[in-house]
């Protein structure tokens, strides 16, 4: 009977935990299609993909307002190509905006400090930090600022107001 029981609590386990891994592969596959679609409209960011210690990609951040707006998205962690980690992003922000859109963002991190800043829990950018839009060539134009690179994608909607000043990550390690 202790055989019986202890199966039934195996299963029920993996039932349980079979739903949050079907998430989170899901969001694998759509992190790749993300990071294959950017390498395609500019090859230069595979060197920053490769190069960097670490990096993130949301691959669907909503953002919306006027006069207050806010953000949401949820990505995945990778620290040398390996997924480590998932991170949520929020930003509230006040001031001359207008409109929704939504949009891919990949953080790079130039060494471990910056990385290991970003996977203590709560990092968050400074107002003045800026995103390079991602257009043909634009890996060119980016560049490490306090350790940390940003380049943002447009997916759909139009929005008066382009920063990522204000935003808010939280860091869950897999498994954890």
């Amino acid at each position: 009977m202790r055989y019986v029981t202890m199966g039934a609590t195996i299963m029920m386990a993996s039932a349980l935990a079979t739903p949050a891994q079907a998430q989170t592969e899901s969001k694998v596959l759509e992190v790749q299609e993300v990071i294959a679609t950017i390498v395609e409209k500019d090859p230069g960011t595979q060197e920053w993909f490769d190069a960097s210690y670490g990096y993130v990609v949301f691959p669907n951040v909503g953002k919306g307002g006027l006069g207050i707006g806010a953000a949401h998205g949820n990505g995945l962690v990778y620290k040398g190509g390996t997924l480590v980690g998932k991170s949520e992003l929020k930003a509230v922000t006040v001031g001359l905006q207008a409109g929704g859109q939504s949009f891919v963002e990949v953080i790079f991190f130039k060494d471990k400090t910056a990385f290991d800043d970003f996977t203590r829990g709560n990092f968050e950018f400074a107002a003045q930090v800026s995103a390079v839009a991602l257009t043909a060539g634009a890996s060119a134009d980016l560049a490490y600022n306090g350790g940390v690179a940003v380049m943002t994608m447009t997916k759909t909607g139009l929005m008066y107001e382009a920063s990522v000043g204000g935003q808010k990550f939280k860091y869950e390690p897999i498994g954890g």
